[in-house]
């Protein structure tokens, strides 16, 4: 059972801090080094002071980011709402020049141990949630909602805007630098918000991006309880900040996240092919962006990847399934589908002889959704290879969660993201 709450939120003082452009960012895990420096330089109020502290030798990030906090709640730049809601979310953005818009609605998830309704498919890694650990307890707040799917089979977000947000003036309008256009509205009708709670009981929850967070959350809370003893199950660290959306709506856009390797040694390119066409058919492709258009185009009926390496562009089109049963024998079928998976075990592995789960492996890998920069990379440097995918399907991501595996890492890139200091989830 998905357990659904509203929240007081903590959101900007728009008298203090009227263009709300300058005071978001994305979320925290999204943001380069470079990218960092320059939300921090932006405004002395923008967000990622406060979610993503800058090191300074000798000072305690976390502390800081807490007195920052503090700071601002005490000063009016950050204000509490006096009453519960929940915040109908909208973004529009453009992807390949085509016009989209994806609704969802802001609210708290009641955290959950098990897979009973709330399905993950992400590995996690220590570092990160050592960290955002650090900064919960510091800041005792949720700072950035994650994002989770749902089948909405009640309609609640559609219907949420039709009947309450259509022809309504937002309380937050802003564009942020991706030309994405994002509007909030608050909602705090109890009776709309009984019937959110009451509809969003039948669903099954799947976390697209925030696993971290979520885990984070989940040991936050088993820490609270080991301290006070005896608790209610409804106290704050109970719950979690969340987005909600619809698995099926048409402004919901999955992107391929693409692979940088560099190679171990100088790689014998006749060879490495011969290897290949064990398992492939190669075509080579001249132009770019008919490459990228075949590539796509491939993906709705085979498996197809991506290869570029000495300025040349190859589709690599698998020969027969089967050979997934052989070499992914252990892992469900679900898994072994996935484009991802086809490229770290049958070429990472077997031809490359990477160990795809080493830490050595990890820190020779480079991923991103521009595959622009990759071919960059690749003319740029000797010792280094690019290797596209096509996007995972969301009913892919929702059978493996469901089988309880987890994909590999950097398997799905939603966008646009959820922009982080819209609303904030204080701890009481």
């Amino acid at each position: 059972m998905a357990k659904v709450k509203p929240f007081r939120a903590v959101t900007y003082n728009q008298e203090k801090a009227a263009d709300l452009s300058g005071v978001v960012c994305p979320p925290y895990d999204v943001i380069s080094p470079a990218r960092q420096q320059y939300y921090h330089s932006l405004s002395p109020y923008n967000f990622l002071h406060i979610l993503l502290a800058k090191d300074i030798p000798g000072e305690d990030k976390y502390r800081r980011a807490e007195n920052y906090f503090k700071d601002w709640l005490k000063n009016k730049i950050l204000v509490q709402e006096k009453s519960p809601a929940i915040y109908f979310y909208s973004q529009e953005y453009k992807v390949r020049g085509e016009k989209k818009t994806r609704f969802g609605f802001i609210g708290l998830l009641h955290l959950q141990d098990d897979n009973s309704s709330v399905f993950r498919h992400e590995h996690t890694r220590l570092e990160p949630k050592e960290d955002r650990l650090r900064l919960l307890k510091a800041v005792k707040a949720n700072l950035s909602p994650i994002f989770v799917l749902c089948d909405d089979k009640k309609r609640v977000i559609s219907g949420l805007h039709q009947k309450h947000i259509q022809g309504k003036d937002p309380f937050i309008n802003l564009t942020d630098d991706e030309k994405v256009v994002h509007k909030l509205w608050r909602i705090d009708s109890g009776d709309i918000l009984e019937k959110i709670q009451a509809n969003m009981q039948d669903e099954d929850i799947f976390i697209a991006d925030g696993h971290h967070r979520y885990e984070v959350a989940c040991a936050y809370r088993d820490e609270m309880k080991k301290k006070l003893g005896r608790i209610t199950g409804e106290e704050d660290f109970n719950y979690i900040l969340t987005y909600f959306t619809n698995i099926d709506s048409r402004g919901l856009t999955i992107l391929p996240i693409h692979r940088l390797v560099r190679l171990n040694a100088e790689l014998d390119e006749e060879s490495f092919l011969a290897g290949l066409r064990d398992y492939f058919d190669i075509d080579e492709i001249e132009d770019k962006t008919r490459f990228f258009f075949l590539m796509e185009k491939a993906g709705f009926a085979e498996h197809v990847l991506g290869m570029y390496k000495n300025k040349k562009y190859r589709l690599l089109r698998l020969k027969n399934v089967k050979i997934l049963d052989k070499l992914i024998a252990d892992k469900p079928k679900a898994y072994r589908s996935l484009d991802v998976c086809i490229l770290n075990y049958l070429i990472l592995k077997n031809i490359l002889g990477f160990d795809t789960l080493s830490a050595e492996t990890k820190q020779n890998i480079t991923f991103t959704p521009h595959a622009d920069e990759l071919i960059e990379k690749v003319d740029g440097e000797a010792g280094y290879i690019a290797f596209f995918l096509n996007p995972v399907k969301v009913r892919q991501i929702m059978s493996v969660a469901m089988l309880g595996e987890r994909m590999p890492p950097k398997s799905t890139y939603f966008y646009p993201k959820v922009l982080s200091g819209l609303v904030v989830n204080k701890h009481e």
